[in-house]
């Protein structure tokens, strides 16, 4: 069975950055991509940032473009959203994701139900 973990969230203020963890254990499984989704209150689950992990090609929600970055690495099996310039509307909880569905270079997936591998979720609050 396979576990994404995440970790990093937490309290910061407006204009502050925070890094967050997403790490793969257990069986081996073959991923297309890896995503960062989050959700707040009431809201939908949108993604907010996803990798490629063969080749390293990104997607940004335009909300977040050029304040957050994304990025994996495969000795650790992990992949990293480090969030800068933070903002109150950040405010939610962000999952991991895996989507093992084979794709063609470039076409990240960007639907919640393309991704059928999630974390818990890690929360991350942003004061104004």
């Amino acid at each position: 069975q396979v576990q994404l973990v995440e970790s990093g969230g937490g309290l910061v203020q407006a204009g502050g950055s925070l890094k967050l963890s997403c790490a793969a254990s257990g069986r081996t499984f073959s991923r297309n991509t890896m995503g960062w989704f989050r959700q707040a209150p009431g809201k939908e689950r949108d993604i907010v940032a996803g990798i490629m992990w063969s080749y390293g090609d990104t997607y940004y929600a335009d909300s977040v473009k050029g304040r957050f970055t994304i990025s994996r690495d495969f000795a650790k099996n992990t992949v990293y959203l480090q969030m800068n310039s933070l903002k109150p509307e950040d405010t939610a909880v962000y999952y991991c994701a895996a989507d093992t569905t084979w794709r063609p270079r470039g076409q990240i997936a960007t639907n919640v139900y393309d991704y059928g591998i999630w974390g818990q979720g890690t929360q991350v609050t942003v004061s104004s």
